[in-house]
């Protein structure tokens, strides 16, 4: 795994490397279109590699909540290029992680004292680095640890963070200075709750209570007593992520198995609980042999108010979509119109919002739904680049939509990649009819 010594930590030496890859992107520019005018079918596959290389060193350089906007971007397959998507997805558990001295550094400065008299044993050599933090093997008290410790600067650079990321996201996003506000402030508050330690160990301990009852999913013990502002200690747990887990070549049954335990997980927390574990990327995850899966993350967690869920449950339901004075009133309840709209507007949204529900929920329409079918994939790709060039979007002069449901989206979406990389099939409708 790549080593880092050091971690850029003011404000202008952040701003500075972003300053510099943009010249560097503004440089792969020029070398491509004066390549263009020799080769005029020149595609931009080797534009984007190039783009995706230069924009990832800096992130992963910056690490913090520019690198988790990295690691976001990488789930929305379909919406960014491919060069992009797969340069950006190292984020979720390949990172580079922090050199041995700077560990050392960061450790005493959080517990006071050195992790190797702090702990009976602690692996110098980081097991995993992600965008916030990285974890480290140890153990104490005859417990075998994982140990998470977050980069430094992070918690202090969010806001300036996203401030200097925003003009990237907007391009690659496309998106109108509207929805941009509504979706960075929506990120910003999910950051600096994720940055919070001390509230990720006791959402940790909550939900892995609350959903203790769950077939087929388990979650790592936590130890408070170990853990601070910016280190949590948990219980190591064996496993294998996604990619590792699939290149042993698991049968249906236990693909099956591993697919049903993460919808479970997924909609009891949302569905029972109105509160869910928010980051569903692989990086997240510990597969067993025999279809088990691990939790290992509640740094991302979005609490659902009463009021949107209502809503937003009503639009997972098929016959919403069949009764046209119901749908138009869940569309304004959910921001997706407006009473001073337009005639024209509202239709304009209206069918949006019935088409993309109507592909998008497909899998609540069904007991039960096989996230193998690469057709249904396709058409949520298609209908997802469709849905960027159209010239109408780019000209919303007002954010439409709820900012609550932009992590509910994507975990639904990053549930339904992991669901469709497993080739799982799952009962889908449980927690739909049972409330």
């Amino acid at each position: 795994m790549k080593e880092q010594k050091k971690i850029p930590s003011s404000k202008v030496k952040r701003a500075s490397k972003f300053v510099q890859t943009g010249f560097k992107v503004g440089g792969n520019y020029i070398r491509h279109y004066s390549k263009k005018v020799i080769q005029p079918d020149l595609d931009r596959s080797e534009l984007d590699e190039r783009n995706a290389g230069d924009i990832y060193d800096t992130l992963s350089e910056l690490k913090g909540s520019a690198l988790k906007v990295a690691q976001m971007l990488s789930m929305d397959q379909g919406i960014l290029p491919k060069a992009y998507s797969d340069k950006f997805s190292q984020a979720q558990y390949q990172a580079p992680a922090l050199s041995g001295p700077l560990v050392m550094k960061t450790l005493r400065q959080y517990l006071g004292e050195s992790p190797s008299t702090f702990f009976d044993a602690f692996d110098i050599k980081a097991a995993n680095a992600a965008s916030i933090g990285q974890v480290h093997r140890g153990r104490k008290d005859g417990h075998e640890l994982a140990i998470k410790i977050q980069y430094p600067g992070v918690a202090e650079s969010v806001v300036s963070d996203l401030k200097l990321v925003r003009p990237i996201a907007r391009r690659m996003l496309n998106l109108q200075d509207a929805d941009l506000d509504m979706y960075f402030d929506e990120v910003k508050e999910r950051l600096l709750e994720e940055a919070d330690y001390e509230l990720e160990l006791q959402r940790s301990i909550e939900l892995s209570e609350k959903c203790a009852e769950l077939r087929d999913v388990s979650f790592p013990r936590y130890f408070p007593e170990w853990s601070g502002r910016r280190v949590i200690s948990m219980e190591w747990k064996d496993g294998k992520h996604l990619d590792g887990f699939l290149a042993k070549n698991p049968s249906q049954q236990v693909r099956n198995r591993a697919g049903q335990a993460l919808w479970d997980f997924y909609n009891f927390q949302i569905h029972q609980l109105q509160m869910t574990h928010a980051d569903a990327h692989p990086g997240n995850f510990l597969f067993q042999e025999n279809g088990q899966i691990c939790v290992l993350d509640f740094g991302c967690v979005k609490v659902i108010p009463q009021d949107f869920y209502a809503v937003y449950r009503a639009m997972l339901q098929p016959e919403t979509l069949t009764d046209p004075v119901y749908f138009e009133e869940q569309a304004l309840k959910s921001g997706i119109i407006y009473p001073d709209d337009s005639a024209e507007e509202k239709q304009y949204f209206l069918d949006i919002m019935r088409d993309s529900l109507a592909m998008v929920c497909k899998p609540f329409y069904h007991e039960k739904f096989d996230f193998s079918d690469e057709d249904y994939f396709g058409e949520i790709y298609a209908y997802g680049e469709k849905m960027m060039r159209d010239p109408n979007l780019r000209k919303m002069d007002k954010a439409r939509g709820s900012q609550h449901a932009i992590y509910l989206n994507r975990t639904y979406f990053g549930l339904f990649m992991i669901l469709h990389k497993l080739g799982a099939t799952v009962d889908t409708r449980k927690y739909l009819s049972e409330k």
